[in-house]
């Protein structure tokens, strides 16, 4: 299974070294959406369109490096807290568990996440007890 966000899962398997053909599939879905733009940004500007997927691509390697132990500094923690910036350490923490630590860049996007999952799981709970009750 390809599923990015599993209890049993590690960013090891995502690592191209793997050989696995679904790995890069994964990867390519997650890059599409910025890629497609990336004709009109460079008619705007090229050297920004440049930066942006330098700054991704640094975005996604910083925030995978908890794997390897590697521990925010305090200062740029406080920062990106500040910022509300999500640091490597709490996306990891999404990566354990899906249902929590929204945010893949931003963590003010966390509390209302986690409102509307809690309204999907009261209401699959409602819709399980209606089914209870009408058989």
């Amino acid at each position: 299974s390809i599923v990015h966000h599993s209890n049993n899962r590690s960013f090891i398997h995502y690592a191209v070294l793997t050989k696995n053909p679904l790995v890069i599939l994964d990867g390519f879905a997650g890059a599409f959406p910025y890629l497609m733009f990336v004709p009109w940004f460079w008619q705007i500007s090229p050297l920004g369109t440049i930066l942006g997927l330098v700054l991704g691509e640094f975005h996604v390697i910083w925030r995978h490096v908890s794997v390897m132990e590697w521990k925010t500094p305090q200062t740029l923690e406080r920062l990106c807290n500040f910022l509300c910036i999500t640091t490597p350490e709490k996306h990891w923490l999404h990566h354990q568990d899906a249902t929590v630590a929204y945010g893949d860049i931003f963590t003010f996007y966390d509390q209302p996440a986690q409102a509307w999952y809690r309204f999907l799981m009261s209401v699959k709970k409602k819709y399980k007890l209606s089914r209870q009750k009408s058989s």
